[in-house]
């Protein structure tokens, strides 16, 4: 069952920033809207995704209990709905824009349901209008890159990059994981160990602290009851967390909150932070919601059948025999 909700994410689908207004995100018209046109600079491409946007987000969901672990990043936390993380991740960065993932990630029966299994957010790129020639030579140039095991970058230094993975009913989907890089802005880069003092000021001693060889990884374990996990549990080797965006997450009802992050260092300077990656997963909650999203669905899907023998009982035409 563990390996049956492992997340996978479809980079080349989810991280397009979204071309007009969208009804799952805050400010977002259900009404249709003609696609933009047009050359288009980063802030009006940012403009024309992020609808109305108000900052600092709105929070109706309870807050965490004093003595609960430390369960958020930049704000995000399992429990938020749909529409709450949204709005703290757009505040997060006035570039960002999001977009609703509706597709299969996890292996659960939808019975023709749409769910907001999740959301990307990303730095708007500006738009620009391409001659034919233009993108055939783009193409090009990336086939040789691809053929060449060329490293291209999906960010810039000083941008960052989200995914939140969300379950629940139509229109009540609430957050169960959420994952974030940074990419430090070119001449800010703080030390390796001064970000990694900086997450342990935040999330408390951790249960794993590795350095190998330069990228640094901590990991934060919890029990379903909210208590720590230290090294020597056995615990600590069965319940993680994925600290990138681009990555996926299990979900056991054997694991409660777990943190992860990783530090990565510049490759000019090991001694400097290039970029940090910090996921949450609150694993047993995160279980439980799919599993009864799932058999939620199955009862409205088993109810709906039947009334649709009952009305074949009383009104369905019968053989011709």
């Amino acid at each position: 069952m563990h390996a049956r909700f492992a997340t996978a994410l479809a980079l080349a689908g989810l991280l397009a920033a979204c071309g007009g207004g969208n009804p799952n995100q805050p400010g977002g018209s259900a009404a249709a809207r003609p696609p933009p046109s047009g050359d288009a600079s980063a802030e009006q491409v940012a403009e024309e995704s992020r609808g109305d946007v108000d900052c600092p987000a709105d929070i109706d969901t309870p807050a965490r209990a004093d003595n609960a672990p430390v369960d958020d990043v930049v704000g995000v936390r399992p429990g938020l709905s749909f529409e709450e993380a949204t709005n703290v991740v757009l505040c997060s960065g006035e570039l960002l824009v999001a977009t609703t993932d509706t597709s299969q990630r996890f292996n659960i029966k939808t019975y023709g349901a749409t769910i907001r299994q999740g959301f990307a957010a990303n730095f708007a790129e500006p738009r620009v209008v391409k001659t034919s020639q233009q993108i055939m030579k783009e193409m090009q140039d990336d086939f040789m890159a691809r053929s060449g095991n060329a490293v291209r970058e999906d960010m810039k230094p000083g941008q960052s990059r989200w995914y939140v993975s969300t379950m629940g009913l139509p229109a009540q989907e609430r957050v169960i994981a959420a994952a974030r890089r940074e990419w430090f802005a070119q001449g800010r880069n703080p030390t390796m160990e001064s970000v990694a003092q900086a997450l342990i000021k935040k999330y408390g001693a951790p249960t794993r602290n590795q350095t190998a060889p330069h990228v640094i990884t901590l990991t934060w374990i919890h029990d379903p009851q909210g208590r720590f996990v230290p090294e020597t549990s056995p615990a600590a080797n069965q319940c993680t967390a994925m600290s990138s965006p681009d990555g996926g997450t299990n979900f056991s009802p054997d694991c409660g909150l777990v943190v992860a992050a990783q530090v990565w260092p510049m490759q000019e300077n090991p001694a400097l932070a290039k970029y940090v990656e910090v996921g949450v997963a609150d694993q047993a909650s995160g279980y439980q919601a799919i599993t009864e999203t799932e058999k939620a669905l199955e009862n409205g899907e088993m109810a709906r059948r039947k009334a649709q023998v009952d009305e074949a009982a009383k009104n369905a035409d019968g053989p011709q025999l």
